[in-house]
């Protein structure tokens, strides 16, 4: 892209009443956070291909995360999940100042209290209560981690729920759920909070023990301030509006994070953007009029939402399609920025229907590529991430290095 087009898009904002240079600022300050187990050799329920290169221990998938970065710029820290990334001698610290010389961070905290034989019948809902306390042993080791990693997010996805009607209690499960977020809520590290995910099946097919956002609203209002929702966009029913979900939260001060990805049928964990690309606008959209609201819980919601991917790259390869997702990420951010909220707000008002509509598809037509690549070139990345990344010869270091191996974890 030329300068240019860059210039003339200066001028189209300038006449709209857009700062390009708050834009660029914001643009600069993107954060997206990229999950540790992204980077690894996952894939469907049907059967995960191996990838050449593919990390196989927390080690690996830092370096793989600090590739991201610098090639992106925006993605300066790593979830991690665990126990898929405990260290071998339990040396947090090291992993920790691995992660940091490596020009990165942890970030949030997810526990699996899914994957074991013994939470066949859930976790916190499981009838048996040493089951129970199992699961719930596990996240307080989690909470306690956080202050290790100097994390303040735990990311809470529960598996519970029941495939068969009169399989257990549908009220019980909702009480043992809620004793055991309670446990949770009161062992957090001071200044931080847990997101609660929902999904509405998979793997439970009958019941979900959090089904969809309204339950995890809830139980975030009982739990009180430090508790908040997490979105994944690929766990709702087919045609459900998100934007209006993430509206809705952000004006209750609860919308505390994301889950990045898209689908086309179920929990696809595709690239973000791949399938839904306007969708996504949408949801950006909502983001940037809840930062620049007047309201004040609302705003400093929106300031404060946590935005990572979780994503399963079974057959593309994992590197360059994490750096896809954050790139559509970016895109989507900018075009909202883009977007004349005075007009808009004015067209709405006068109940300018078509005109409210344009203005806001015109934000999303807009070529956003020059604007990207400038600021890319003023934070000393890429200006094209993509092909700086095939031009790096990381990709086949780490194949050469690593070769092709099954899943396996651990710091090393």
């Amino acid at each position: 892209m030329s300068n240019k087009a860059y210039d003339l898009l200066v001028e189209d904002l300038s006449n709209l009443g857009i700062d390009i240079e708050q834009v660029k600022t914001a643009l600069k300050n993107q954060h997206i956070e990229t999950p540790s187990w992204g980077y690894a050799n996952s894939g469907t329920r049907f059967k995960a291909f191996a990838w050449p290169g593919a990390a196989t221990t927390t080690q690996q998938k830092l370096d793989d995360a600090a590739m991201v970065h610098k090639m992106t710029g925006i993605t300066p820290t790593v979830a991690v999940h665990i126990p898929w990334d405990r260290p071998a001698d339990d040396d947090y610290d090291a992993m920790c100042q691995y992660a940091e010389a490596q020009g990165i961070r942890i970030g949030a905290v997810n526990p699996n209290v899914f994957q074991d034989d013994e939470y066949k019948l859930g976790s916190l809902g499981n009838p048996d209560p040493a089951i129970q306390e199992r699961a719930l042993d596990h996240i307080l080791e989690c909470c306690n981690l956080m202050t290790k990693f100097k994390s303040d997010t735990l990311s809470l996805w529960f598996a519970d729920g029941t495939n068969y009607a009169g399989q257990d209690s549908l009220r019980g499960r909702k009480r043992r759920f809620e004793a055991g977020l309670r446990t949770i809520y009161q062992h957090l590290p001071a200044n931080s909070r847990m997101l609660i995910e929902y999904k509405f099946f998979e793997p439970a097919f009958y019941s979900t023990d959090i089904p969809d956002w309204g339950t995890a609203y809830a139980w975030a209002l009982k739990l009180g301030p430090q508790a908040q929702v997490l979105v994944d966009l690929g766990h709702h029913a087919q045609g459900v509006n998100i934007e209006q979900i993430v509206a809705f939260l952000l004006d209750e001060g609860r919308l505390g994070g994301f889950h990045f990805n898209n689908r086309k049928y179920a929990d696809d964990d595709l690239i973000v953007g791949s399938v839904n690309p306007y969708e996504l606008f949408l949801i950006y959209n909502e983001l940037v009029g809840a930062e620049l609201s007047d309201d004040e819980i609302t705003s400093a919601t929106a300031q404060n939402v946590a935005y990572m991917l979780d994503q399963c790259h079974n057959i593309e390869g994992k590197m360059a399609p994490i750096i896809y997702s954050v790139l559509n990420c970016q895109e989507s951010y900018a075009k909202a920025l883009l977007v004349p909220r005075k007009q808009l707000a004015e067209a709405q008002r006068n109940g300018d229907i078509l005109g409210a509509h344009d203005i806001l598809n015109n934000a999303y037509r807009s070529d956003v590529r020059p604007l990207l690549a400038q600021i890319r070139r003023e934070m000393g990345v890429p200006s094209h991430p993509i092909a700086g990344y095939r031009a790096s010869g990381y990709e086949e270091k780490i194949q050469s290095e690593r070769g092709l191996a099954d899943p396996s974890g651990g710091f090393q």
